[in-house]
């Protein structure tokens, strides 16, 4: 593609031609019936796409020249024809009790943290959906930062890539869940298209089952969501049983309040051993007392869900503090005593700031564009 410019020289004008090239497609961009449809449009056959993925997956490869089972030709071809990136990491640090933060560098020069937990009780990774967050909720490290951009499908995947190579579990078993930076559902086409990757049998091969997508409960994404063949448990950052108080903590509730997000879940299609998961973070004198649990434990009682209540992980630029022992005790006693399952997480890598609620990368402003998108969200 050639753009005609004029420059100068010794005070006469020159038409010059820039020659711009067009970027080469990511292999790790692309799902495997979008792979197949670009080998066949230059003239390979689909199964290709099957070895394709097998490579970059369950083997873990970075160079094309590595995949050994395609002709040299054909490997030839791919390397002129695409690309094959992913994140890089970037810095690397362990908490007191094994939980590991990474943080990955991507191709624009951008960063995201995403966090190993071992022991969960099967190996866990949680990772990011966007650079920051546009939600701004209250007690959140991350939406302080906003929006700076939501991550591709392949940047979702390949923080998996990355950390089940740094820990060497690519043959292993492990969970994943969309807890880390961002709201899943505001990426809602990369994210879809990115567990659709994970789920493909010639690569990762996660059942759904192994998958969390967290959300603060977009209505018109949960509900696109209720109809995907690709269906991840539900976790719904639900934080106060009033919208009073959850539109102080979570402002998107003044869009989507809280009785409107509890139809949505009791519509929820789910299989018979499935639940919602309520996330409900606890912030002393804010949202932690009795009458706030039994107020809780009503709205929830006709959704078949369990209620996960998250202490808060206070940090520097946090306003809020974190209930005492005996108030948390208190109050997962009253919603457990209601009839609703309940659990209290345990608080993993607080130390280096890898723990709910605490990712956040300094020094990343969001685009002038995508301020824009954030306020036509409503975000």
């Amino acid at each position: 593609m050639g753009v005609l410019v004029d420059t100068w020289s010794l005070g006469k004008a020159y038409a010059t031609t820039v020659t711009t090239v067009e970027p080469r497609p990511d292999l790790a961009e692309l799902d495997r019936p979008a792979l197949e449809a670009a080998l066949e449009a230059r003239g390979h056959k689909r199964f290709h796409a099957r070895q394709i993925f097998r490579w970059i997956y369950k083997h873990g490869v970075t160079e094309i020249d590595a995949m050994t089972d395609l002709s040299r030709e054909l490997r030839a071809t791919l390397t002129s024809d695409f690309a094959l990136t992913r994140p890089t990491l970037a810095q690397r640090e362990t908490s007191v009790d094994g939980t590991e933060k990474f943080l990955l560098r991507l191709a624009d020069g951008r960063h995201i943290e995403s966090v190993f937990i071992p022991d969960t009780p099967a190996m866990t990774f949680c990772v990011s959906t966007q650079v920051g967050c546009a939600m701004a909720c209250a007690f959140c490290l991350t939406g302080k930062m906003g929006l700076v951009r939501n991550l591709t499908a392949g940047e979702i995947v390949g923080q998996v890539r990355v950390l089940a190579d740094a820990l060497n579990l690519r043959t292993k078993k492990f969970n994943i869940v969309l807890m880390g930076m961002g709201e899943p559902l505001h990426n809602y086409d990369e994210t879809m298209r990115a567990l659709r990757m994970l789920a493909d049998e010639h690569g990762f091969d996660m059942s759904a089952r192994r998958i969390t997508l967290s959300t603060v409960g977009l209505l018109p994404a949960l509900e696109r969501l209720a109809t995907e063949d690709v269906m991840p448990n539900l976790a719904i950052s639900l934080h106060a049983p009033t919208d009073l108080q959850r539109g102080e903590l979570v402002p998107i509730n003044k869009k989507y309040g809280v009785r409107d997000i509890i139809d949505a879940c009791k519509r929820f299609p789910l299989s018979r051993r499935s639940r919602i998961t309520f996330e409900y973070v606890l912030l002393a004198g804010a949202n932690d007392s009795p009458q706030d649990a039994r107020k809780l434990a009503k709205l929830v009682g006709g959704v078949k869900c369990k209620v996960n209540l998250i202490p808060l992980n206070a940090a520097p630029g946090i306003p809020f503090e974190r209930p005492s022992d005996e108030v948390i005790d208190r109050f997962a006693k009253i919603v457990a005593d209601s009839g609703v399952t309940v659990s209290v997480r345990k608080s993993r890598g607080r130390d280096i700031r890898a723990a709910c609620g605490q990712l956040i990368v300094e020094g990343q402003k969001p685009s002038a564009g995508q301020q824009l998108a954030v306020v036509a969200f409503g975000g």
